[in-house]
């Protein structure tokens, strides 16, 4: 049973109010294609927030050990998320994300593979470049700003989309794709601070 649309409804009546949402650039979204919806990671409320926020719906890959747990087990899958194994190269996760990425889905990711105890940029893994080239998709960056407090302003900035033909084309690096990406968020984070 898909459970996105009421989880994007209860996230968006709880969570806007709460932390005074503000969305920019959503006229960015690609309507039809595949995308790959890049984002810095400042809490663990980011999937939702991006979730609600997005004009599309987000599958989400999720640490595996979230899967585990007794609730939790039933509500992810349906609410479009599916397991990584972090800090190894599970193969199962993989295929999903491209197979979302190549049938016009869009996939929700956060390249620094961890959440920023600084609220800072961090460095991007290359697993972000690598879908990016592999994924037949647009790259979406969208930036965070934050922090989360009550009643405070939180920003969500999709900026435009990157399109990573010219690198498939030319053969480019995970690496190079994946310093691209980043760029493209720290621009986003300067310029909306």
């Amino acid at each position: 049973m898909n459970l996105y649309p009421l989880g994007k409804a209860l996230c968006t009546a709880l969570l806007k109010p709460f932390y005074r949402i503000k969305v920019i650039g959503k006229e960015n979204f690609p309507k039809n294609e595949g995308v790959l919806l890049c984002t810095n990671h400042i809490d663990n409320l980011d999937p939702p927030v991006v979730g609600l926020t997005s004009p599309r719906p987000v599958h989400f890959m999720a640490k595996e050990e979230l899967f585990q747990l007794p609730i939790l087990k039933s509500v992810l899958p349906n609410v479009n998320a599916f397991p990584v194994k972090r800090g190894l190269s599970d193969r199962q996760a993989i295929r999903k994300a491209l197979e979302l990425l190549r049938s016009g889905q869009v996939v929700g990711m956060f390249p620094e593979g961890t959440r920023s105890k600084n609220g800072e940029l961090g460095k991007g893994l290359t697993g972000a470049g690598f879908f990016a080239l592999k994924g037949d998709a647009v790259v979406m960056p969208c930036a965070i700003i934050g922090p989360y407090h009550p009643f405070k302003q939180l920003k969500v900035i999709f900026g435009k989309p990157i399109d990573m033909a010219p690198y498939r084309e030319r053969k480019a690096s995970a690496e190079e794709a994946t310093e691209v990406i980043m760029s493209a968020i720290q621009e986003l984070l300067e310029k909306n601070r």
